[in-house]
């Protein structure tokens, strides 16, 4: 092969006091050199111990540098020639990369492919949320986290950290940790009225993936499924994802309107309720509503996907009893989540799921992210088998009925006559509306720019709300902030 004489280089600028290493800002220069087309396909480079020479640095970074775009394939060494940029890079594709570099031309864009992407996308859009990015009073689904047993939860993290067995280091069971269903199962018998075994809890990462769960085994697109109206969004988003098609069915004192689902869609293949404690309007589904849902599901073939958020707090008595419990034809998939009664960023939720499922979700599960991270799975199962989780919600129960007392009071105090409070005495948010014809919306961008958070309920219809409404989170503020922020909040009725 006949020698190819080397050509001029470009200047080649070194920082030698930048962080980057010597062979890595050589390779990058030659990787940009190449894509911009003034190196071409086929040319020479100097060799590593001339170029060193030239640029008075050591060899070995420059060995380095030839050596990953060996790797890489920008550069090929030919008998005869020496070391030349690859020949197997087309010369139209550097071209155009270089172009593209140059020109940002209506017409150089207009020749580009198209960069697709799924139209389900579109149907996930959000207005712009202010109010949730207030970290202030009134912010919803916040524990009290100045309140969590850290100094117990740390211990069992060191715990089991410190020297974890190989079983654990490993891929787990996409269905969860045993131990920890185990103490799931017991915990939701007794507590909740669920009837299941430990076979049938599937370990999440949060409520919202457990619904998205739920969706992708349930629903195809195109499927009709029942919405809470007003509901919570992300059940809808998870619905959405799949693309199947939302049927809102208004709510009432008694919970879901089930007479008015049965009218708008019949046959809907699956229902969407929240019904210990309806988000967001607070209320809980009468026995009479429960009865009939079952028995509409059970002739139709319907599944039931019942969210149980927020049930450990409620004031004014024992919780209700699931609707899970109550159903005698395994129509209900029961969610849960410890990020409401713990913290958010623990990330552990549990799907109790009907025997003849149990493989369908676990497949669907495994498609999603494998498992839940083993650490935390295992820290839990103490956290509850040690009785720190009773010990916890017991003294959260009493906290946050006295939080929601206040705010009550600070309600009625500066802003009587322009809020109403609704829904039982339970939960972590009270529910207010405004009087008819008030833009909800327009007063939480302005509450949230003096530190508020109050959520619009107007965004948790699918429909145009009867009246707007605040939603107002209590259990991350303390009695003091609770009545300054209400004060600053009447300010913007």
């Amino acid at each position: 092969m006949k020698r190819i004489a080397a050509s001029f280089l470009p200047p080649i600028a070194l920082d030698a006091y930048s962080g980057v290493p010597m062979y890595d800002q050589l390779s990058e220069w030659f990787r940009r050199a190449i894509i911009d087309g003034h190196l071409h396909a086929g040319q020479r480079v100097p060799s590593t111990r001339n170029l060193a020479r030239e640029l008075n640095i050591s060899r070995v970074p420059v060995l380095s540098a030839y050596e990953q775009l060996f790797a890489e394939g920008y550069l090929e060494t030919f008998v005869g020639a020496g070391t030349c940029v690859a020949k197997s890079i087309p010369g139209q594709a550097i071209k155009s990369a270089a172009a593209e570099g140059r020109s940002k031309s209506p017409q150089t864009v207009a020749q580009k492919a198209p960069r697709r992407i799924s139209q389900r996308v579109d149907t996930l859009q959000t207005p712009p949320q202010t109010w949730a990015n207030t970290q202030g009073a009134f912010r919803m689904g916040v524990p009290a986290l100045d309140h969590f047993p850290v100094n117990a939860w740390s211990k069992l993290v060191n715990r089991h950290s410190r020297k974890p067995p190989i079983d654990q280091m490993i891929y787990g069971d996409p269905m969860g940790y045993p131990p920890l269903r185990e103490a799931i199962a017991a915990y939701l018998g007794t507590v909740r009225a669920v009837r299941c075994d430990a076979e049938q809890i599937l370990i999440t990462t949060g409520s919202q993936q457990g619904l998205q769960i739920c969706a992708n085994v349930l629903l195809e697109a195109g499927a009709p499924v029942w919405i809470e109206d007003p509901g919570y969004p992300g059940a809808r988003q998870a619905c959405r994802t799949i693309g199947a098609e939302l049927i809102p069915v208004p709510v009432d004192e008694e919970g879901l309107n089930v007479a008015e689902g049965i009218r708008l869609c019949g046959d809907a293949r699956a229902v969407y309720i929240t019904p210990s404690h309806q988000f967001p309007l607070g209320c809980t589904m009468s026995a009479a509503r429960r009865l009939q849902l079952l028995s509409w599901a059970s002739r139709s073939g319907a599944w039931i996907i019942e969210d149980d958020y927020d049930s450990e707090y409620r004031f004014g008595g024992r919780p209700i009893a699931s609707l899970q419990g109550m159903d005698t034809d395994d129509r209900v998939i029961y969610v849960g989540t410890f990020s409401k009664v713990m913290f958010p960023s623990v990330r552990i939720g549990y799907v109790v799921i009907p025997k003849d499922l149990v493989s369908a979700f676990a497949r669907v599960r495994d498609a999603f992210d494998t498992f839940s991270s083993m650490l935390y799975q295992v820290v839990l199962t103490d956290f509850i088998g040690e009785g720190h989780f009773a010990r916890h919600i017991k003294r959260m129960r009493a906290l946050y009925s006295e939080r929601r007392s206040v705010l009550r009071e600070a309600i009625a105090k500066y802003a009587g006559g322009k809020l109403e409070p609704i829904g039982t005495d339970a939960g972590m948010q009270l529910t207010t509306l405004l009087a008819p014809g008030v833009d909800d919306v327009g007063i939480s961008i302005a509450s949230a720019k003096i530190g508020v958070a109050a959520r619009p309920l107007s965004i948790s219809y699918l429909k145009a709300p009867p009246r707007g409404g605040l939603i107002l989170g209590y259990s991350n503020v303390n009695v003091h902030e609770i009545r300054e922020s209400m004060r600053k909040l009447a300010t913007c009725l």
